[in-house]
């Protein structure tokens, strides 16, 4: 059982095995040498954690930190691989499994290469956070479990930057915040600020 800010793994240690998250929640983030942290994924119930480096034999990409109580199940490397081995069926899952992880990693390359200004970055993160919906422009609920800092640090901005652009487009009414329900009130204004 892990308690918020304990570390399940370090970025460069030696990868030992693989976890599945069977409660809480896991931020999976890397660090620049003066110190800076970018948030790379929110892993949660049901997800594996440090599977790339379990795969490979190379050291853990992220640090995962529990953002809240977190239990997980371990299963060292080499019984990992020996399962995986022997289960076509899992190996097949994992791979899908790995498939996530790249493109969680290509949404986070995209808000940080791709957009230009910080209002491009969050208006992507908001778009991606809300396209479960195929509705053109109406209200849009989705639920946002993060806070103005972790977003801040998936988009590589402040806290302050992401607090003072979600009121900006509230004013502009484009979306809307109630409590942890984000709903986009005017998703073709967003699309349009991140095509210009």
């Amino acid at each position: 059982m892990f308690t918020k800010g304990d570390i399940l793994f370090v970025e460069g240690q030696e990868a030992c095995g693989a976890s599945v998250i069977r409660s809480g929640r896991v931020k999976l983030s890397a660090s620049s040498a003066d110190g800076k942290q970018l948030i790379l994924r929110m892993a949660e119930e049901g997800q594996a954690i440090g599977l790339p480096g379990t795969i490979t034999g190379k050291p853990y990409e992220v640090t995962a930190e529990a953002l809240e109580r977190t239990q997980v199940n371990f299963v060292r490397r080499g019984e990992f691989l020996q399962f995986l081995r022997k289960h076509s069926d899992a190996a097949l899952r994992v791979a899908t499994m790995l498939c996530h992880i790249y493109h969680a990693t290509y949404q986070e390359v995209k808000y940080l290469s791709l957009s230009t200004s910080a209002p491009e970055k969050l208006a992507r993160f908001v778009l991606d956070l809300a396209e479960v919906s195929t509705r053109d422009n109406g209200p849009i609920p989705t639920t946002l479990a993060l806070t103005h800092e972790e977003i801040g640090e998936m988009i590589g901005s402040s806290r302050e930057t992401v607090t003072r652009l979600f009121s900006t487009f509230k004013k502009k009414q484009w979306l809307e915040l109630r409590g942890s329900t984000l709903i986009v009130k005017n998703r073709k204004a967003l699309q349009e600020l991140v095509q210009d």
